[in-house]
């Protein structure tokens, strides 16, 4: 199929990246990193006015109402910019959870707090097993409370609520409910936190069926290959930059063919990826047979492309390149924790196998046992 993008898509890209480069510039991220508080109220204030907290749910809900291929554009330019905080674990992953499973008054009671910039939430799938899938969960859900651990949960320490992933459904809990405790988990991106989230007989609202998840995360992994694909881009352009800068030999390295075919290599894996996020997202939104697939197929690309990227990134720079005062590193460790996060390339080519073998039961956790 031959891709391009409206005018109202162009446009919405475009004051995206302004927005980003105007609120968000690596200054302001660096700060957030290192005070260890990625959360900036002010910042999550300004996007909810831009309605970006509510871009692809409906109206009703306050929300924009936006296709997928918006939401992918936005968050590609949210990873260009290294977004710091919790956009992507409330809007493309909790959000579109709660849209996915949750009744008309659930929604409005919860979904449209997350449209008004109201409210942030992220989901809580993961266990000590690893594993994507929940039949292999252990969080028992029984009388409307849960009890049990799951791992690697997402800003959860600055969730107004959370939804669980269980085997008996997805429930939501509030951030203040007794039982609930959040630890923090040691994180290799700076600009995102991991949190250990325990149940000891918490009170929790059933919001759906666990069947309905799939469709929902998938949303979720298409929408972070954009926002590995902006990341990637910005690697790519200060590579590019510097290797016309940097000298060796009274010539810029940039003149080198070596260096050359790297840069060219990161062009290709990033462009690749672009396409592949861009036709899942055509994909979601049109409930193309192959969507799932397709969805797989971006995830298991970009998950070894941004680690390529950045390799490459870091090895043109040189030892300049693991300086600390270089953004390399950071959009570096971004791209390490977004590339197992939902499932990294091996989990995703085994779930294309599952899917060309038994489209219907495959799931985004199908019957892998690791988070691989």
């Amino acid at each position: 199929m031959q891709f391009g993008l409206n005018e109202s898509q162009e446009i919405l890209k475009q004051n995206a990246r302004q927005f980003f480069a105007g609120e968000c510039p690596m200054t302001h991220v660096r700060h957030l990193a290192e005070s260890k508080q990625p959360y900036d109220p002010a910042l999550w204030s300004k996007m909810a006015a831009q309605g970006y907290t509510g871009i692809i749910f409906p109206e009703k809900y306050d929300g924009l109402g936006l296709g997928k291929v918006e939401l992918i554009l936005l968050l590609e330019e949210a990873g260009r910019a290294l977004l710091p905080g919790p956009f992507w674990s409330t809007v493309a992953v909790a959000g579109a959870v709660i849209d996915a499973v949750a009744s008309d008054a659930q929604k409005t009671k919860y979904l449209a707090r997350i449209c008004r910039g109201e409210a942030r939430s992220t989901l809580a799938l993961v266990e000590a097993g690893a594993a994507w899938d929940l039949a292999d969960a252990s969080l028992v859900a029984a009388n409307g409370r849960l009890t049990g651990e799951k791992l690697f949960v997402l800003d959860a320490d600055v969730a107004d609520f959370i939804v669980v992933a269980a085997p008996s459904g997805v429930f939501l809990v509030e951030a203040q409910a007794p039982g609930l405790s959040v630890t923090p988990m040691p994180a290799l991106d700076l600009t995102r936190h991991l949190y250990a989230v325990q149940f000891k007989d918490t009170p929790a609202e059933k919001l759906g069926e666990g069947a309905n998840l799939t469709r929902a995360l998938n949303i979720a992994t298409a929408a972070l290959v954009a926002e590995m694909v902006g990341g990637m881009q910005r690697v790519l352009d200060l590579t590019v930059d510097y290797a016309k800068m940097r000298k060796q030999f009274g010539k810029p390295i940039g003149t080198f063919q070596a260096v050359q075919h790297q840069c060219a290599d990161m062009y290709l894996e990033t462009e690749s990826s672009r396409s592949a996020a861009y036709y899942a997202a055509w994909a979601l939104e049109h409930d193309a047979p192959d969507a799932a697939t397709a969805t797989s197929i971006a995830k298991m690309y970009a998950s070894d492309a941004c680690r390529a990227v950045g390799n490459r990134g870091i090895q043109i720079h040189g030892g300049n390149g693991f300086a600390w005062e270089n953004d390399l590193h950071l959009y570096y460790r971004r791209a390490k924790a977004s590339e197992t996060m939902l499932g990294d390339a091996t989990f995703h080519r085994e779930r294309i196998a599952r899917l060309v073998i038994d489209p219907v039961s495959a799931s985004c956790g199908g019957n892998d046992r690791s988070s691989r």
